[in-house]
């Protein structure tokens, strides 16, 4: 029964989240790693309300969470062999920075026209991202600068007050940390920038 109902919440919670992401708003949700800020990675005026609350520089670039490589290839030109092998054996969520990322708001796209995207295992993220059809933009629960809060209580009050709606659920994860970082380059070059 308790099942069941976890499992209602996670549906009740993908269609609240999706009517605020389609009217461009930002929401305060849980990851498979720790709690994130997250906007339609479409929506390029929904990734300034992102920057400009976390008070983050726009050089500073956000990541993106896909549902699965078939998502993965829709906004990467040339996916590296590579990645697929890392992104298989990982034993940790990890993110890639890839080269060429297409069809995504301008301003989440860094200097060097690189993007970071994870393909998430996060039930509630998955279904989330599916339904919406798009890459979900995901940032760490923090004013730029700031600690990253590991927990749900350790979230400041002008990140609560700042989303227009935070997701109602647990996160089901026993990691309390933020992603593997990997950039590859389309030359095949690899390098770890966060462990």
């Amino acid at each position: 029964m308790a099942a069941k109902r976890y499992e209602q919440n996670i549906i009740d919670e993908v269609n609240e989240s999706l009517t605020i992401l389609k009217r461009g708003g930002l929401l305060l949700y849980p990851t498979d790693t720790v709690w994130g800020i997250g906007c339609d990675a479409t929506n390029a005026e929904a990734v300034d309300k992102i920057f400009a609350l976390k008070k983050r520089a726009e050089s500073k670039s956000l990541i993106c969470l896909v549902s699965d490589f078939k998502m993965l290839n829709q906004y990467i030109e040339n996916i590296p062999e590579i990645a697929y092998s890392i992104l298989k054996y990982a034993d940790q969520p990890t993110t890639i920075i890839y080269d060429d990322p297409i069809r995504i708001a301008e301003n989440l796209i860094a200097e060097d026209n690189t993007l970071g995207i994870r393909v998430v295992e996060d039930g509630f993220c998955k279904a989330l991202i599916k339904k919406l059809g798009k890459p979900l933009v995901s940032t760490s629960a923090n004013i730029s600068g700031e600690k990253t809060p590991m927990r749900y209580p350790e979230i400041s009050q002008p990140i609560l007050e700042g989303v227009d709606y935070i997701v109602n659920l647990q996160r089901k994860h026993k990691s309390t940390k933020s992603s593997t970082i990997i950039k590859l380059k389309n030359n095949g070059q690899v390098e770890i920038l966060r462990k």
